[in-house]
Formats: C-alpha cells, sequence, structure tokens
C-alpha cells in the first residue's frame, strides 16, 4: 500500500529525495530523512577538531623508500 502525493505540494515543502512518516499522538508527520553524511568542509572541520596523535605514522612514512633513489 502506498500514498501518492502531488509533486508541487512536494516541491512546496522542500522534499527532494526520501521522506521519513512519523506517527504521532496528533497524527501522521512527514518529515525530510536526516542525511548523516557530512560535506567535505564539515569533514574537514571535525577532523581538525579532534585532538589525534598522529606521531606513530611518521616512523612507516618512508618505510623501504628511504634507500630508492628518486628526485623528491
Amino acid at each position: 500500500m502506498g500514498v501518492r502525493l502531488p509533486k508541487n505540494l512536494l516541491q512546496k515543502y522542500g522534499f527532494t529525495h526520501s521522506l521519513v512518516l512519523e506517527e504521532t499522538a496528533q497524527g501522521l508527520l512527514l518529515r525530510k530523512k536526516q542525511d548523516d553524511k557530512l560535506s567535505w568542509a564539515d569533514t574537514y572541520k571535525a577532523m581538525a577538531n579532534e585532538d589525534e596523535d598522529w606521531n606513530e605514522y611518521d616512523q612507516t612514512l618512508l618505510d623501504g623508500l628511504e634507500n630508492d633513489d628518486f628526485d623528491a
């Protein structure tokens, strides 16, 4: 079973992709599905705010490459 809604009504309220239908005490509620993905900018900001120690990766940075001849 499904429900059909007019396209112009969906556009009026900014629904472009997936919707969530919730049952509430007042009735049914349609809302946008929350997108948990971060934008590239938000991802960069989140990574910059983390207090991670990357020093252990510095030791393996040139593993096997320090003896090779290449122009840096």
